[in-house]
């Protein structure tokens, strides 16, 4: 319930309060008149056709719908049961002083649309095609907005509002284009209105669309198709109806007599060269024709095995050579290693009988000796 404040003040420092009130047909409006620093003045309540509802806690109006709340010096509360649109209007708080004051609030009956209906135009609808659905929301008190969507996806809609008395019934067309994808996806009519909450209707598509083809290759499962191996190829096909007609078909030439059609499988037994072509698989409904194409080329007998043979040569030939650059790679190792150290000997040899030498000629005597010592023993040696 909405409410909102009208305060009236008066000359003598009094005032009455009030508030408007909202309220959905059916339900109960409260009337409050209050006042403010109170001198034990009488209060009444009016009616908009300025009857007395409640003269202090007295009732003069028959309305038995009219039920006194709470009386006090400082408050009269009606409440009104089962309000109905001719309760709508002012009703007036008085107070009996001098001079005397008097306020208003205003009831407002709101009222939800009666019913929530679509209709549209073709129950069944083929993909590609524009169909039209309205949304029809009566009786309503203020009138309602229409909202559309299309499984969670708002669409937008053109409405049209009319006016019976003070009642209002909308209109909302929504024009759809349908796909495949929308078969069985429902269309949503969402009201939004002050009266009434999550109020929707819905319809669900039914679409019809020519069918989906496939063509799928059961054997050989992988690899290359052979001379003298089989092949068995299957077409599946989707539809909206079903199809019914389904057939094999070669693309610019004949059917090989080899060939072997059962219902949605088509089956040669030993390839052969000359069976090289497209083989295209059509489906059909009332709706229209698909197909699917496989183009098969037939290899050698022995294609493949030849690439496998020449990668395992080229595979051990990399492994030899691999090994025979390791081994060459220590033996220099090795080599190098070897003539390092007997270089280093030799030097050693030479310099023998020079490293006690007090100067340079004696070193240089020294290593003369030297070197006739290292040839005589060689030649003693020999």
């Amino acid at each position: 319930m909405a409410q909102q404040h009208h305060v009236l003040t008066a000359g003598d420092g009094q005032n009455l309060v009030t508030e408007d009130v909202t309220v959905v047909e059916g339900d109960v409006a409260t009337i409050s008149c209050r006042v403010k620093n109170s001198d034990d003045s009488v209060i009444q309540l009016l009616n908009p056709n300025r009857q007395t509802i409640y003269f202090r806690d007295f009732r003069p109006l028959k309305d038995s719908r009219f039920q006194l709340v709470n009386f006090s010096n400082s408050e009269l509360r009606v409440s009104l049961t089962n309000v109905s649109i001719s309760d709508e209007g002012r009703y007036f708080c008085q107070l009996y002083t001098d001079p005397p004051q008097e306020i208003y609030t205003t009831i407002t009956v709101l009222v939800p649309p009666r019913n929530l209906v679509i209709d549209i135009q073709k129950e069944i609808a083929v993909e590609g095609e524009e169909i039209e659905l309205n949304c029809t929301a009566m009786a309503s008190r203020p009138a309602t907005t229409i909202r559309w969507f299309k499984g969670n996806k708002e669409l937008t809609g053109k409405s049209e509002v009319e006016q019976w008395s003070d009642m209002y019934t909308v209109t909302s067309q929504l024009v759809l284009k349908v796909g495949r994808e929308d078969d069985g996806v429902p269309v949503i009519c969402l009201v939004d209105h002050p009266a009434v909450k999550d109020l929707q209707t819905q319809r669900y598509l039914e679409v019809m669309y020519k069918p989906q083809v496939r063509v799928s290759q059961n054997y050989p499962v992988q690899g290359l198709t052979r001379e003298g191996e089989p092949l068995e190829l299957t077409c599946a096909a989707f539809g909206k109806p079903q199809p019914t007609d389904m057939r094999w078909l070669r693309v610019d030439d004949e059917m090989p007599q080899h060939v072997v059609v059962s219902g949605s499988n088509l089956l040669i037994s030993n390839l052969n060269k000359t069976d090289n072509g497209t083989y295209r698989c059509e489906a059909s409904n009332a709706v229209g024709k698909s197909h699917a194409d496989y183009m098969l080329f037939v290899y050698d007998s022995r294609a493949g095995e030849e690439g496998a043979i020449r990668s395992v040569d080229h595979a051990v030939v990399g492994g030899v050579v691999a090994v025979v650059v390791f081994a060459m790679l220590c033996l220099l190792i090795i080599l190098g290693r070897y003539f390092a150290r007997h270089k280093g000997t030799y030097f050693t040899h030479e310099a023998k009988g020079a490293d006690d030498a007090a100067d340079a000629d004696t070193a240089i005597i020294n290593a003369e000796g030297g070197q006739n010592n290292s040839e005589e023993k060689k030649e003693y040696f020999i």
